[in-house]
């Protein structure tokens, strides 16, 4: 009898540890990814990961204050800051994609496809003239012939994949090629 009352009293002290680690109000390291992006007016983007970050001052000039001490100037040009996991951190944005970008064309040959700031979009091959928007990350262009084609970052590279008329942006495409920014500007 005294050796099961040890065991409960046992299992009662482990439960009562188990609660409060799970009560506990320390972040796990999956709390700690989350960042803070603050985005400039010429589309590039910083990221700070915020388990660091004391306060963010907004007076002239701006700076990200840590909770070690050190502060980081930032730019007076910033459009906004936006709160984002960290691996969005490194997502391009639109002014990213603005600019000429040599892709394949699936039969080893290459192309440029060039991303206008208005939207509209033109090629060297097949039908030059179509649009295109900025849809989560990636660039997807509509081409006047019923194709359309995505540039995405994959990783540390960009790819190009091609949907032919008929299927949609999320359909399987009809081809995967790499894809070069030509003017590469900052994320």
């Amino acid at each position: 009898m005294r050796s099961l009352v040890k065991v409960a009293k046992i299992f009662g002290v482990l439960l009562l540890a188990s609660a409060s680690v799970l009560a506990s109000p320390n972040p796990s390291p999956a709390d700690d990814r989350t960042s803070i992006v603050v985005v400039f007016k010429d589309g590039h983007h910083q990221s700070f990961t915020s388990a660091e970050i004391a306060r963010i001052d907004l007076k002239a000039p701006a700076a990200i204050v840590y909770k070690d001490g050190r502060r980081e100037k930032l730019s007076a040009d910033i459009d906004r800051i936006e709160f984002a996991p960290a691996e969005a951190a490194t997502m391009p944005g639109r002014p990213h994609f603005v600019g000429k970008w040599e892709v394949g064309e699936g039969n080893g040959g290459k192309f440029i496809i060039t991303l206008d700031a208005d939207g509209s979009a033109r090629k060297t091959l097949g039908s030059p003239h179509g649009t295109w928007t900025f849809v989560d990350g990636q660039a997807r262009i509509s081409w006047d012939d019923g194709w359309q084609d995505v540039i995405c970052k994959v990783g540390s590279r960009y790819e190009k994949r091609a949907h032919g008329p008929g299927t949609s942006f999320d359909d399987t495409p009809s081809n995967v090629t790499a894809a070069r920014n030509m003017h590469p500007r900052p994320i």
